[in-house]
């Protein structure tokens, strides 16, 4: 005989009974210019930056208006967090972006370059001592301060105290 299958039970399983299935981009109908969106409620939604790229995939980006997502009686089914969302978003793709090539294909690419490998090589021997220096010898692991205006304080403080050790120990070229 074979094991018998039966459904868990939503206790143990953590499933509530009562709670309604959540719309997925599925529910939503893409119009067909591409210019909106419609809800399962039928409220309109509108384009939020038709060009973009998730992981190298091209999609397009709708918004609910507040006017319309705030009073709707489907907004739990709608939202995860109906009571800290505002609006719905939705994301439609439409597959991978032709010649679409991530950071690391780029710095491969420019790796295998001569000229840009000489850049590469110069570049640690000009910046990334600085880094190093930096972060291992004056201990900048992390900023002590907070605030933009603070952090780039302390940063040219660091930078200051570099310099001004490079002057003591080699002196001012001619």
């Amino acid at each position: 005989m074979g094991k018998r299958h039966t459904r868990p039970s939503p206790i143990r399983s953590g499933i509530s009974v009562d709670s309604p299935k959540r719309f997925d981009p599925g529910d939503f109908q893409l119009a067909g210019n591409g210019s909106h969106c419609l809800c399962p409620a039928g409220k309109r939604l509108y384009s939020n930056g038709s060009n973009c790229i998730f992981n190298g995939y091209a999609a397009m980006k709708f918004r609910g208006a507040e006017r319309d997502c705030q009073p709707c009686t489907l907004r739990a089914q709608c939202l995860r967090t109906p009571e800290k969302t505002k609006t719905r978003q939705v994301a439609f793709f439409r597959g991978k972006r032709d010649g679409y090539e991530t950071h690391t294909d780029r710095m491969k690419r420019k790796i295998d370059s001569d000229q840009d490998r000489q850049m590469i090589t110069r570049r640690f021997a000009t910046v990334e001592p600085v880094f190093g220096n930096l972060r291992n010898n004056k201990r900048l692991d992390r900023f002590t301060l907070r605030g933009r205006s603070k952090v780039d304080g302390q940063w040219k403080l660091y930078c200051l105290v570099h310099n001004i050790e490079k002057l003591a120990h080699y002196g001012v070229s001619q």
